[in-house]
């Protein structure tokens, strides 16, 4: 992803313009993160992506028994300890 500060950005506008429709661009300000600049196609490929998400709640209750049924691999047993 393309990267610029807040400036240059202001100052060479149209350029980032470009660029965005091609691939997102950061913006950063105070060398932090700020905003991503997109065009508006990808922008709707995104909330688009987001609402295909589904929730555990609406799961099939074949796919909810497979996942009670299912068990960790016991090579990642020490990855337990992490969330005591």
């Amino acid at each position: 992803m393309a990267q610029t500060t807040a400036l240059e950005f202001q100052r060479k506008f149209g350029e980032f313009q470009h660029q965005a429709q091609r691939e997102p661009v950061e913006i950063t300000r105070h060398g932090r993160r700020e905003f991503i600049l997109m065009s508006a196609e990808h922008y709707d490929w995104l909330k688009a992506a987001a609402q295909r998400t589904h929730k555990t709640a609406d799961a099939l209750s074949v796919v909810i028994d497979a996942i009670e049924r299912a068990e960790m691999d016991p090579v990642h047993a020490p990855l337990d300890e992490l969330l005591k």
